[in-house]
């Protein structure tokens, strides 16, 4: 882990064909963050060599979010898709992961 704190509503690109991607139904969104972590560069490659993939990235292209390739709904970010809430709209990630257990089930 690599360690800055970092504030904002950045853009995050997210790869086409990725589980965020179809969750938001785009592959651009703006959601907002404070976090202090992220990949170390050192060893990005490293983690993302197996089934592990970076499917989202920030403007300068750093790691925003990863998915487990083979899970049913394996999907970490480093920004924070249920602050939507906050503004009463919904959380696409979050209906994403309910209709995977749904499915799941």
């Amino acid at each position: 882990m690599e360690a800055g704190t970092r504030n904002g509503t950045p853009l995050v690109e997210l790869t086409p064909g990725s589980r965020m991607a179809a969750a938001y139904g785009t592959s651009e969104v703006s959601e907002g963050y404070r976090c202090r972590y992220g990949l170390n560069p050192d060893f990005q490659a490293q983690l993302i060599s197996g089934a592990l993939r970076a499917t989202a990235h920030d403007e300068t292209g750093e790691v925003r979010g990863i998915e487990l390739e083979g899970h049913p709904f394996f999907v970490a970010t480093l920004f924070q898709p249920e602050r939507a809430a906050l503004s009463h709209r919904p959380a696409p990630l979050v209906h994403a992961f309910v209709r995977a257990c749904a499915a799941s089930a």
